[in-house]
């Protein structure tokens, strides 16, 4: 119990710390239509769809979403009872990674992965599950990544503190359990993220902001606030370098994201001309919305209080914890 409320209140800063801040602009590209999306976590373009997943609580499903009118035109049941799912990574032609691997309380001995058919139509998959176990224990994690060069799976751990990326196995083990290797720290607090799509570089980001680091090196190349959401969870990357952003919540918008013109060079291929900026649509098939696009999200100032207010709230939190564990 202790510990719950150790990481509640540590918290706090990273939540008032986005509503102190003012973020980046973004345009809605579409926004979810279907009443069963109601807690989107996690998001990957592919084959010209949006594929997106719920949080906890949902039976396993994945939908899959027309970017042109924001409908489900596909949904996949893999799973009637699922632990903790938060997220998706790209598997392939037709196929996406779910990531059941959150872990509020560190209590779970491993986490699973399964590899899961999607697309246009309603199935029912008898999918192969993965075991995935962390070399020092339980550790929450809602983000999962999928390298495009070898198909290798990739976890970034959602610590208060900060974070980890592992590395699963080249060959996973339906026998299991596969144990994950500790690549390098990321950003705390990270709730997805993705590759870019030469494998260069991935982009992880928490409920505020994104971080662009090289790979393997996991060296910071950039990062950028994210547009305000309600419990932003989502993350994609197009073709075309274009990020795109998603959030819990009935009727949420997947936002396209600009990347910041230092990004921009940083992960451009080294045959792009570094200065060009992203023409094409968000995927590598035929969708545009040209002639469709909405008005950009305006910049939101927001005073600073809320950091001192943090700061206080923080304080006064860990001197009551402290005081409580000396009586223990």
């Amino acid at each position: 119990m202790r510990d719950r409320v150790l990481a509640g209140i540590l918290v706090v800063p990273f939540v008032m710390g986005a509503a102190a801040a003012p973020s980046h602009p973004g345009r809605v590209e579409l926004t979810f239509r279907d009443p069963a999306i109601v807690e989107s976590s996690g998001l990957v373009l592919q084959d010209g769809l949006f594929l997106t997943t719920n949080d906890s609580g949902d039976s396993g499903r994945v939908f899959a979403v027309d970017p042109a009118t924001g409908r489900t035109v596909g949904v996949t049941t893999w799973s009637e009872d699922p632990t903790d799912v938060e997220a998706l990574a790209p598997a392939g032609r037709g196929a996406v990674w779910v990531g059941d691997i959150g872990d509020n309380t560190a209590s779970r001995d491993g986490v699973q992965v399964t590899r899961v058919p999607v697309g246009r139509g309603d199935r029912t998959a008898d999918a192969t599950t993965y075991e995935l176990t962390y070399p020092e224990g339980a550790v929450n994690a809602e983000t999962l990544l999928a390298d495009p060069s070898t198909g290798r799976l990739y976890v970034a751990t959602k610590n208060v503190f900060g974070g980890s990326l592992y590395e699963a196995p080249a060959r996973l083990d339906p026998e299991g359990p596969n144990r994950l290797r500790e690549v390098g720290p990321v950003l705390p607090i990270a709730t997805d993220g993705a590759f870019f799509p030469d494998g260069r570089h991935v982009i992880l980001r928490d409920y505020s902001r994104a971080v662009v680091y090289t790979f393997p090196a996991l060296e910071e190349v950039g990062s950028f606030r994210l547009p305000d959401q309600d419990q932003g969870e989502g993350l994609a990357v197009a073709a075309d370098h274009t990020v795109y952003v998603s959030s819990e919540g009935q009727d949420q918008p997947v936002l396209r994201v600009p990347l910041p013109a230092d990004v921009r060079r940083a992960v451009a291929p080294a045959s792009a001309s570094p200065t060009a900026a992203p023409t094409a649509s968000p995927s590598s098939g035929t969708f545009s919305r040209e002639g469709r696009e909405l008005p950009e999200q305006e910049y939101t100032d927001r005073p600073a209080w809320p950091w001192f207010l943090t700061a206080w709230v923080v304080l006064g939190g860990l001197v009551v914890l402290v005081r409580s564990l000396r009586r223990r």
